[in-house]
């Protein structure tokens, strides 16, 4: 009896060595318990705390839609809500609009030394996040680096006040400080393009023109759908730039649910905002992927 419980102990160890699933799955698994115990946790924990409510300085732990109910009724989280949607998708637009020429450029034109090209690219990027948003606020102010050029030249009386501290200030950091993000995406989906397909719509009578819009640009969408879900979905929750550049009208909600957490001691609320923004986002993000991949299908 013994030696047969020995032999079925050494087939089944001998099965698992050699299984590339378990042995996979064996490595990973230091991995997945570290993301469990560090991202999973804490996200239930902020799921439960969403259903609290504050009295002073004591949580209330009977489970309420309270602030999700104050959420919908004052119009202020729905106007933060909206104007940073707002905000991101414009920053997304322009970012994308303003890395995909860099990108084609790249892939296309440039024939020896590509990595340099990439490198000089993002070499701005490579200095403080807070610095690069401190030296626009420089450059938008009211005495900044465009208004006093715009004068000197003759082409303003005065200097223009909606350039800083506004929803265009914040736009156009946003925009710069994320640009990297969106070349590198871009450029890899054009560099997988096959010249061969591009070869064959100039043999067909395609100009330039036509070619883009046929061949290269829906091939390349892929790159473009992630260049656009890495810029959208973290500049939603950025509250650094708005804090900075924004002012009372370019605030956007990730600057209210700080309030909540750190200033106002509010914890539940600043949990219902996190976890209503992170739906919205979801939402948007899986639809936007929906509707990406249903253009790609119809353009084949």
């Amino acid at each position: 009896m013994t030696q047969t419980h020995d032999t079925l102990r050494g087939r089944l160890y001998a099965f698992f060595l050699r299984s590339e699933p378990v042995r996979g799955f064996a490595l990973l698994s230091p991995t997945l318990l570290i993301m469990l115990a560090g991202m999973c946790v804490p996200f239930v924990i902020l799921v439960a705390m969403s259903f609290w409510t504050q009295h002073v300085f004591e949580f209330d732990t009977t489970l309420s839609l309270t602030n999700y109910n104050e959420i919908v009724d004052k119009p202020m989280y729905r106007v933060l809500l909206t104007r940073s949607l707002a905000i991101s998708g414009a920053c997304t637009v322009a970012t994308v609009l303003l890395a995909y020429p860099m990108a084609y450029y790249v892939a296309f034109h440039v024939h020896r030394h590509k990595m340099v090209w990439i490198v000089l690219m993002t070499l701005p990027f490579w200095s403080s996040y807070l610095l690069r948003v401190f030296a626009w606020k420089i450059i938008l102010g009211y005495n900044g680096a465009i208004n006093a050029s715009f004068m000197g030249l003759g082409w303003l009386e005065k200097p223009l006040e909606f350039l800083l501290y506004s929803p265009t200030a914040v736009v156009i950091t946003l925009t710069h400080a994320w640009a990297a993000f969106a070349i590198l995406p871009i450029y890899v989906s054009l560099e997988k393009i096959d010249r061969s397909l591009l070869e064959a719509a100039t043999d067909l009578g395609d100009g330039p023109v036509k070619r883009f819009i046929g061949v290269t640009l829906p091939l390349s969408l892929p790159g473009v759908i992630a260049a656009s879900l890495l810029i959208f979905i973290p500049t939603v929750g950025d509250f650094v730039t708005p804090a900075l550049v924004g002012g009372p009208d370019g605030a956007m909600i990730a600057n209210l649910i700080q309030v909540q957490f750190a200033r106002v001691n509010n914890w539940p609320m600043g949990a219902a905002l996190s976890l209503a923004m992170m739906v919205i986002i979801a939402a948007i993000s899986l639809l936007y992927i929906w509707t990406a991949r249903r253009f790609t299908e119809y353009g084949r």
